[in-house]
């Protein structure tokens, strides 16, 4: 039976990306050596950062002035990182999630924290469109994609201050204006790379800012002078991150990816509207094309179990909804397949004509 992976993180990646580490990791450009046993100081092993450090910069439209960093810890990190290195006195946050809240808890350790808006009110349903920014804090935050909650802010905020973004789970799935953010980063997991490396786009002048002493670690200037070197990076994700960088580009690149992101959401969504089980979580202009979100209706809650057999046994995998909405979750990533979306909409539409 083929199977459709809808998973949320670790998430959906390419066959070709997918066979090309494979191959590597049995045996890396002809060395002998296997890539997860080759020195990242390999004369063989530079030009793999390199040459994903130029695609992440060609594929975005990265201008001059910026970084691209290569790191560990996940976004997770980048929560403390972030405040580290540009919390002086103030930052507002965009609370929108858990992840966002959870950026926000690990700032609040370096300096006030302003929320400037929040939709905790209606259980992260929806993206808060009018706020007020404080032109007197250091950076706005924002997590533009929402994978629990199935909601995405799909513009570049006009910031009077400097922006900065955890695009963790919908980067490279539309153009982004970059020169408007101080710092881009995400865990890699969901549409970059496999688990295990992070990325960082950071406009070098953001930095040398805060009076604070910043251990040697996390301090991006260490990273951005090493090039990703300063201490053994991630070998492997960050030779898969080149794989589907490379594959991206093929496809037609980030432009490519938002009208297949936008046919996939528009698919499924589509059917969530029409099927009489089913009703979406998210309100209808914040819906995210990433991680679509939907429940049983009120009356048909006690088929929840009984569907999520039916979808596994068609080859549905990673459908279950998080915890904290329920229901269930297709996340649509870029290398998910039109074929896998009309297979989960044609798995709702006759597990409806059986009740």
């Amino acid at each position: 039976m083929k199977k459709y992976n809808f998973n949320a993180g670790p998430s959906i990646l390419p066959k070709e990306v997918i066979e090309a580490t494979a191959a590597a990791c049995i045996e890396f450009e002809g060395s002998g050596l296997s890539l997860m046993e080759t020195s990242h100081r390999a004369k063989n092993f530079q030009p793999v950062v390199d040459e994903a450090v130029a695609l992440l910069k060609e594929l975005l439209s990265i201008p001059e002035g910026y970084s691209v960093i290569f790191l560990g810890g996940g976004a997770s990190l980048e929560f403390c990182m972030v405040p580290y290195n540009l919390l002086e006195k103030k930052a507002a946050y965009l609370n929108t999630g858990v992840w966002a809240t959870k950026a926000q808890k690990e700032a609040r350790l370096f300096g006030e924290v302003v929320e400037v808006a929040s939709s905790k009110d209606k259980n992260f349903t929806y993206i808060p469109k009018q706020f007020d920014i404080p032109t007197d804090a250091d950076y706005l935050h924002v997590t533009t994609n929402n994978t629990i909650y199935g909601t995405e802010l799909l513009r570049d905020i006009d910031s009077p201050i400097p922006l900065v973004a955890d695009m963790s789970s919908d980067i490279l799935s539309r153009p982004v204006d970059v020169s408007k953010y101080g710092i881009i980063y995400g865990g890699a997991q969901k549409n970059l790379s496999m688990a295990g490396v992070t990325f960082v786009i950071i406009k070098e002048d953001i930095l040398g800012h805060v009076s604070r002493p910043i251990p040697t670690m996390l301090d991006y200037r260490t990273h951005i002078k090493k090039g990703s070197m300063f201490n053994t990076p991630p070998t492997v994700p960050i030779y898969c991150a080149l794989q589907n960088l490379k594959w991206i580009k093929k496809q037609g690149g980030v432009e490519a990816m938002e009208r297949r992101a936008i046919e996939r959401a528009e698919i499924v969504y589509s059917e969530i509207d029409r099927n009489k089980l089913f009703v979406g979580t998210a309100e209808e202009d914040s819906r995210s094309r990433m991680n679509i979100t939907f429940v049983l209706k009120d009356e048909y809650q006690d088929l929840q179990d009984e569907f999520m057999a039916f979808a596994t046994s068609r080859g549905m995998v990673g459908v279950k909804g998080h915890r904290d909405v329920g229901g269930f979750r297709a996340s649509c990533y870029n290398a998910m397949s039109v074929e896998g979306c009309l297979a989960l909409v044609a798995c709702m539409k006759d597990f409806e004509a059986q009740h």
